[in-house]
């Protein structure tokens, strides 16, 4: 299946170690603490880093769209690789989904009018969200414009990758990625990871190259801010009474 991406990346942000924790860390913070205390001045082994920092949490991905975009049948394809019956989803749907030996806590939110509003409480230490657009509903593309364009203009999803997943490309009149690309505007997304993948929940296809792609976007996330620590233990302003307060935030 077709798919198009964008990677323009700002440079990382570090917290500053004297800078007070914040009551509800983002998800850069969270990975800059944890990933500190395996960093030393001699370099760093990103897979160690990796299974030190996921083995013990799971990576946090939403699943938005307007209704009757295929999100509940998205999830339960990748939850178990089969087509469930679905009704309407009023609040949300949450499963532990496990994709390249990497654990996702991913939640499916509603989509009716009276609900998008709500998905703002959900946004915190989200690693990624992933877009649903029903292909076929040219109609509300504006309106999912509108909505992803908000929602990207949240300040808890600064660092958040994008994946759309232009969905029901199974049926009859389904607009391509290209297409639902221009309509969501996604080229003028500035700083920001993201792709389009053409897709279909039903029979499955471009599900593994969509999520694929979020795998790589998290690693390479995880590889920036693993750069940048490794620029602050080597900086000349980094001394021992430093590391011991960056380390016991980590092990609070």
């Amino acid at each position: 299946m077709p798919f198009i991406h964008g990677t323009i990346r700002r440079e990382p942000v570090v917290l500053l170690p004297e800078a007070a924790a914040p009551s509800s860390p983002s998800f850069s913070q969270l990975l800059t603490l944890a990933l500190f205390a395996q960093i030393t001045t001699m370099g760093v082994s990103l897979s160690r880093l990796w299974t030190f920092f996921w083995s013990k949490k799971e990576i946090r991905i939403l699943i938005l769209g307007l209704d009757n975009a295929g999100k509940t049948t998205l999830l339960y394809r990748l939850k178990i690789g089969e087509v469930v019956t679905t009704i309407p989803t009023i609040g949300f749907n949450v499963e532990s989904v496990t994709y390249r030996n990497l654990n996702f806590n991913v939640w499916d939110l509603g989509g009716q009018t009276s609900i998008r509003p709500y998905w703002r409480c959900y946004y915190a230490n989200t690693a990624a969200v992933v877009f649903v657009i029903d292909s076929t509903d040219i109609e509300r593309l504006g309106t999912a414009a509108d909505e992803l364009a908000a929602m990207l203009n949240e300040e808890e999803l600064r660092d958040a990758a994008l994946l759309v997943f232009a969905n029901k490309q199974d049926q009859p009149g389904a607009k391509g990625a290209g297409e639902i690309s221009e309509a969501l505007k996604l080229g003028e997304l500035r700083d920001r990871n993201w792709s389009i993948v053409a897709c279909s929940a039903i029979d499955g296809k471009g599900l593994n190259e969509g999520m694929d792609w979020l795998v790589v976007s998290l690693l390479s996330r995880l590889g920036q801010l693993v750069q940048a620590l490794i620029g602050v233990a080597r900086s000349k302003h980094f001394n021992r009474k430093m590391h011991k307060r960056w380390y016991h935030c980590v092990m609070l």
